[in-house]
């Protein structure tokens, strides 16, 4: 794609980088095939070579965003099967975020709009502003259906309060500071774990079955204080530099253990996280006080199925009945390539794994999308469900608790956590929230998994 960014433009290194993109573009279409919003719309400007036209039109001449720019670029899941898609390389997700960081500064949203984004922006980063509007959306859930009915920020608050939990919270068992040692064997290795935002009061149950998991094969897992988000959520609304302070003090966090006794890797259990984590140094790459520790942190940055393929995991005791479906999130295979691993871990540990049809296609979570574009996350939970039932599965196994949130509001189906399945596979406890019924349970039918690189070096 030609460009004419003006040599003043081009002095900023986001422009520069934003006209690089454009110019790999060369308006194939092979992302339309693949993009979720055009193959439920069927608007180009709803695909993104539209969206790149739009945003090219936008940065090149300078311009403040418009109304029109603004709805396409919203209507974005940044989901990246494009890029997965693209024959060319086009690294869409920095141009569309560079497009949100213009849009933050120069568009001027309606009032109701921008109090709802300021409201998400200063509440979901953060653990105890989280959990208290979470007890009270349970307050509020039984008017979600009147809410509904108003046009606009009603339908919004209805999705906050639908997509809230049924039940108590629970309580996470580890904290920010902790080191949890592996309590049988020798330490084989020694890793620090995101803590993050809104799993951790969600499900924190997550990164304990991570942690269990871990200290049975000698890793000793530590949560260094002071992490905390990621910045993803805020990132993709456009506000980079709430993002970029949550990145450096996490990668304060995680420095002072790598200079202290030392980090193998950072593992995180959310994919969503994991795919920003692991552009922490391309972010900051223009900070000079960070870019270099940017960049070591998000070399170690792994998702925590990446850490257990090094390992030589024991036998399972216990695995399920019949099929279960794997949900990749878009974070996972589209953001950071991860597509057969998780599967292969699982069939390792006796699980009947299908693949869910289209499964490319993004389940409409998205971050905060489900939040503020309500109406086409509906449609492509319901798309996904409906493909997950044509595997007949017991239960879904997923990566990021945004999908298992989304698809679990429109399913009766379990949807669990990968490393759910792997810890209880090994003597663990049940998923959280999921009682199976003894009749799913049967003992694993698998050959022995090869013994990796790194096991065989650790003895």
């Amino acid at each position: 794609m030609q460009t004419r960014f003006a040599p003043d433009q081009l002095a900023d290194a986001q422009t520069r980088e934003s006209e690089k993109i454009l110019r790999t573009c060369v308006h194939c279409g092979f992302c339309t095939a693949t993009c979720p919003t055009y193959l439920l719309l069927g608007d180009e400007l709803d695909s993104p070579r539209g969206r790149i036209y739009l945003i090219k039109d936008m940065l090149e001449g300078g311009k403040p965003a418009t109304p029109e720019v603004v709805k396409h670029v919203d209507r974005c899941l940044s989901c990246l099967s494009c890029m997965t898609t693209c024959p060319s390389g086009v690294h869409y997700m920095h141009l569309v975020d560079h497009a949100r960081a213009h849009i933050q500064e120069t568009y001027v949203r309606p009032a109701a709009d921008r109090r709802l984004r300021d409201l998400y922006a200063r509440v979901l980063p953060h653990r105890g502003r989280f959990r208290a509007a979470l007890m009270a959306a349970r307050l509020g859930r039984p008017f979600a259906p009147l809410m509904g009915r108003v046009p606009g920020i009603g339908a919004r608050l209805a999705a906050s309060l639908k997509l809230s939990p049924t039940q108590p919270l629970p309580k996470a068992r580890h904290k920010p500071g902790d080191t949890i040692r592996p309590s049988a064997l020798p330490r084989r290795g020694r890793v620090a774990m995101l803590t993050g935002c809104a799993q951790q009061v969600l499900r924190p149950t997550i990164n304990e079955s991570a942690i269990r998991l871990l200290g049975r094969h000698g890793v000793e897992v530590v949560l260094p204080k002071g992490e905390g988000c990621c910045g993803a959520l805020v990132h993709h609304m456009g506000r980079e530099h709430d993002a970029a302070a949550y990145a450096k003090a996490n990668i304060d966090a995680w420095t002072r253990e790598i200079d202290g006794e030392g980090l193998d890797a950072i593992l995180i259990t959310t994919s969503g996280c994991g795919t920003t984590v692991k552009d922490y140094g391309f972010m900051l790459r223009e900070d000079p006080a960070y870019a270099a520790k940017a960049a070591r942190v998000a070399a170690l940055a792994k998702d925590v199925t990446e850490y257990l393929g090094t390992l030589t995991l024991d036998a399972p005791v216990r695995t399920l009945k019949g099929p279960l479906a794997y949900h990749s999130a878009c974070s996972m295979q589209h953001g950071q390539k991860i597509t057969d691993l998780p599967k292969r871990l699982l069939q390792e540990s006796g699980f009947a794994v299908r693949d869910v049809p289209e499964g490319h296609i993004c389940c409409g979570s998205a971050g905060t999308y489900n939040l503020l574009q309500p109406e086409i996350a509906d449609q492509l939970r319901a798309r996904k469900v409906a493909n997950i039932r044509k595997v007949q599965p017991v239960a879904v196994a997923a990566g990021n608790i945004g999908c298992m949130t989304q698809l679990g509001i429109g399913t009766e189906i379990p949807v669990v956590h990968t490393v759910e399945l792997l810890d209880w596979a090994r003597g663990g406890p049940a998923p959280h929230g999921w009682a199976i019924p003894d009749a799913l349970v049967t003992a694993p039918e698998i050959a022995a998994p090869a013994v990796s690189p790194l096991a065989a070096a650790l003895g």
